[in-house]
């Protein structure tokens, strides 16, 4: 497991006295540093991790402020194996179908006092979690590569199973990455698991790749490993934005998406440290984080735009993403 640890540490101060005193006084100050000590677990990227850091130092000098990485996977199988026992006071950049998991087991503390209204509908589905970003996926073309294989740019998902089309596409696995699983749900969604199932055994003949990352087909794309993968509408954003040749398209069936939200673990708002940086997540640094990196719709009535990133993105169908659905559609996956 790759793990990124972002801390400021404020100080440390040893005063030499007589046992007695010495005993009295270590316990006072820890007790007085942890209430200063906030701790976020986090799966966002390295840069916008190193963003936040930044902006955290500033708001909060005279807090400890950890910011732990961890992938999604061990980010939530690390939150439902401690419960209410970790050390993470903030989970932040968690799917909701995750965020539901810790919810139901009740590790979330209540959030009802924030204003809901602010959010665009769908966007709350409880009281103990917030949303922090939508990320969109899309079918990212390397325009260069088609034209000297003098191909047509795909239109729909039905082209994509062109035999001219064969070793070029690039794909995440639905069961190592939840962009993968986006793009599979969205279908069965659109389809059904019949149809959905069987466009997949025949799309498999054209997969260059199954990655295990969702980055992992723009990257392929990117150094013309690959002309044409599913990937996310961010990351190819950006990656356009630094001069590559990429095009981002949508089919009919629209963009696959996943709300990510951010909570309190139950038990740390007691925290007056952890409840002044969860505020500043949600009013402040939220709206920063969509203006400079993940444009798409969460606000009712604010919206956001970043240069090469589409905007009236039209999303796909994404009803009933629940762990249970999900846990069904991936034990039929056998690519």
């Amino acid at each position: 497991m790759r793990m990124h640890t972002f801390a400021r540490v404020l100080g440390v101060c040893a005063v030499i006295v007589l046992l007695g005193f010495l005993q009295s006084g270590c316990s006072s100050s820890a007790s007085s540093s942890d209430k200063d000590k906030v701790t976020i677990y986090t799966s966002i990227e390295d840069y916008r991790i190193e963003y936040l850091d930044r902006q955290l130092e500033k708001e909060f000098p005279d807090y400890d402020i950890t910011i732990k990485f961890l992938s999604t996977g061990d980010h939530i199988a690390k939150l439902l194996k401690e419960g209410t026992e970790t050390d993470c006071d903030i989970t932040h950049s968690l799917s909701y179908s995750y965020l539901q998991q810790l919810d139901a087991k009740g590790y979330l503390a209540d959030l009802s006092s924030y204003d809901q209204s602010i959010y665009a509908k769908g966007m709350i589905v409880s009281n103990d979690f917030l949303p922090q970003e939508r990320g969109s996926g899309a079918i990212i073309i390397n325009t260069d590569m088609l034209k000297e294989m003098n191909l047509d740019e795909p239109k729909s998902y039905a082209d994509l199973l062109k035999p001219e089309y064969r070793g070029l596409v690039v794909m995440p696995d639905p069961k190592e990455s939840s962009t993968g699983y986006m793009f599979y749900k969205s279908l069965v969604n659109a389809w059904g698991v019949k149809k959905t199932l069987a466009y997949f055994d025949r799309l498999t003949d054209n997969i260059l790749q199954y990655t295990e990352s969702g980055s992992g087909p723009l990257k392929a794309v990117a150094k013309d490993k690959a002309a044409i993968g599913l990937g996310t509408t961010a990351t190819a954003g950006a990656e356009i934005n630094e001069g590559t040749p990429l095009k981002i398209v949508y089919f009919r069936e629209g963009a696959p998406f996943t709300v990510y939200g951010q909570a309190i673990i139950k038990g740390k708002e007691k925290s007056k440290a952890v409840r002044d940086v969860f505020n500043y997540l949600v009013n402040t640094f939220n709206y920063d984080n969509c203006e400079k990196y993940m444009p798409e719709t969460i606000y009712k009535n604010k919206t956001f735009s970043l240069k090469n990133y589409p905007s009236d993105i039209k999303y796909a169908d994404m009803s009933n993403d629940t762990v249970k659905e999900k846990a069904r559609l991936l034990a039929k996956w056998k690519h």
